[in-house]
């Protein structure tokens, strides 16, 4: 029986998938593997709508920045908070700040993870949350008229993530935690943060 194609085109549908595959594996978005106490989840980031905070997450990460740090602030129906504190509560030196990228179109979903700031929407350093239901008051336009920079979802471990935001908190902040509240009595601790190959 003959071919369907001659040589010289199957050689030429070869190259152009094999094309394609390196294409496919060039775009694949990093993949950040959290280690907790409480359990372990995955994130994957989207590099394409928010290239300068994923840039700025992966270097913390590199450096083992977020190895050690706690989940410091945790409000069940709305977000986990972490990134920032070791476990007695002081806060670690970080690099400048990322400029913010909430305009990208990434909506604060459930799952989904995203930069804390202070009211400056150009102030995210290291600190990161992960929704735990749709928040759509953090969304670009907000009433203040910014928003929540949005790089990535968790796809794996969400069951991780439902155990943190079950956690009691102090009701009120305690004295050594300072102005700190929704401190969580037990320390969910990040062991490591690994970018996945």
């Amino acid at each position: 029986m003959r071919p369907l194609l001659s040589r010289p085109f199957q050689h030429f549908f070869y190259a152009v998938g094999a094309c394609l595959l390196l294409v496919g594996v060039a775009q694949a978005e990093p993949k950040v593997e959290f280690k907790t106490n409480q359990g372990n989840f995955v994130v994957d980031l989207d590099s394409v709508k928010a290239p300068k905070t994923v840039d700025n997450f992966l270097k913390y990460v590199q450096s083992g920045f977020y190895n050690g740090t706690i989940f410091h602030r945790v409000i069940d129906g709305f977000m986990i908070q972490g990134g920032g504190f070791t476990p007695d509560l002081n806060q670690k030196p970080t690099n400048p700040p990322v400029v913010s990228e909430a305009q990208n179109g990434l909506k604060n979903q459930i799952y989904t993870i995203a930069m804390a700031r202070t009211a400056d929407p150009d102030s995210a350093t290291a600190q990161f949350f992960i929704n735990v239901r749709d928040n759509q008051a953090l969304d670009y336009p907000n009433a203040m008229g910014n928003g929540y920079t949005v790089f990535g979802k968790v796809i794996s471990g969400t069951q991780t993530i439902d155990r943190i935001r079950k956690i009691p908190t102090m009701v009120s902040p305690a004295p050594k935690f300072g102005r700190m509240a929704d401190v969580p009595t037990t320390a969910v601790v990040i062991e490591s943060a690994t970018i996945l190959k």
